[in-house]
């Protein structure tokens, strides 16, 4: 008998387990959003595979008499393009970014009250509707703080946070209605940023925070070389810059690790007059003519072609040097990103985004992205 009681409480137990099992969500699929930029041109078929991204960011709407507007004359022929997408992956979501680093003039002044937000809110659901878009990615570079030589002023600090809670009102009522819309933000990888937001607050309101974990060195703004997009620290770079330090320093003002999406470029920095010291690395440096190079180029043009590629394998990230030339470039390729996708999985981060796509015709770069976070 009391055998006969083990086994079949162990067949419960077994029974319950199952069901348990089978009832339990499935595993969180990653994120992997791609900016879109055409710089005022038209996409053309084919220039973009759909089934290797989850979210697409249109840069960028702009802001005039403080509401949303296109920013070129092909932007509705490029969201239809972008929409009929949706036929071959149900899955992607559609979203555009106002602002940026040269359009995030009137952020400010738009932001100001209540009834100025009301009005930009009021463009966004407007925009929305007219081109069958998901949600807006807001791009303000940055609250508080100049950015390309914006008015600020200290009050941006709330009302970014206003602005995004009442985006997120406006939002959730078209969910009840039953249209979702997502509402992101892109925000700088510094200290300065984080100090002129509420982080805390402002997590609440959106489904991603996608840090720009790049730029930390771009030639004219530092006097040196540097990796502009190291996943960790070089004990060797004064600055000390890392993707991992700017990620915690986000966890750490209150931004869950899921609803952050780790930001990789897919293009590199050129910096000329670079002596060949450290095959480059942290040395005086000056801006060259076209100081940004897609990683298209960078394979293309300069791999094979004069550039030896080293590795650094404290911040886990590639780097080309031409003694002949003296000309020192810091980019991303697959191996760097095989790495940074590991690392978004072991930190439970919500997934990558990255700046953008024209960088990679070939697909390199996203195909390593795409086989890294969908892999089991």
């Amino acid at each position: 008998m009391y055998r006969l009681r083990r086994v079949v409480l162990f067949s419960l137990f077994m029974a319950f387990a199952c069901l348990s099992s089978a009832q339990s969500p499935a595993a969180r699929p990653y994120i992997i959003t791609g900016y879109v930029f055409p710089r005022s041109g038209a996409l053309t078929a084919g220039q973009i595979d759909p089934s290797k991204l989850t979210r697409i960011n249109y840069a960028f709407s702009n802001i005039h008499n403080g509401r949303m507007v296109t920013g070129s004359a092909a932007d509705a022929q490029n969201f239809a393009m972008l929409r009929a997408m949706r036929s071959t992956n149900p899955h992607l979501t559609i979203l555009v970014s106002v602002g940026g680093w040269l359009w995030s003039t009137n952020f400010s002044e738009m932001a100001l009250t209540r009834e100025s937000r009301n009005v930009f809110v009021d463009s966004v659901m407007q925009f929305l509707v007219r081109y069958d878009l998901d949600g807006l990615d807001v791009d303000w570079e940055y609250p508080g703080m100049p950015g390309a030589g914006h008015p600020f002023r200290a009050e941006d600090k709330q009302n970014f946070t206003a602005l995004l809670r009442e985006l997120r009102e406006r939002f959730d009522a078209s969910a009840r209605r039953g249209r979702r819309l997502y509402l992101t933000i892109a925000m700088g990888a510094s200290d300065e940023v984080i100090a002129n937001t509420e982080m805390q607050k402002v997590q609440r309101y959106v489904d991603t925070v996608n840090l720009m974990t790049y730029d930390y060195y771009e030639p004219g703004s530092e006097s040196i070389t540097g990796n502009h997009s190291p996943l960790y620290a070089d004990p060797a770079d004064p600055k000390a810059a890392s993707s991992a330090d700017t990620v915690r320093a986000f966890e750490k003002a209150g931004v869950p690790a899921e609803k952050i999406l780790l930001g990789v470029p897919f293009y590199g920095h050129e910096w000329g007059q670079v002596k060949d010291q450290s095959h480059g690395l942290f040395q005086v440096g000056k801006p060259v003519p076209g100081a940004n190079a897609s990683f298209n180029a960078i394979e293309s043009t300069m791999l094979g072609h004069g550039f030896t590629r080293y590795w650094d394998d404290a911040a886990k990230v590639p780097y080309l040097y031409n003694p002949q030339q003296k000309i020192f470039v810091s980019y991303e390729d697959a191996e760097s990103l095989k790495l940074k996708c590991q690392y978004v999985r072991t930190q439970k981060l919500g997934g990558i985004m990255f700046w953008e796509y024209s960088g990679d015709a070939n697909g390199k770069l996203l195909g390593t992205i795409n086989s890294e976070l969908r892999r089991p």
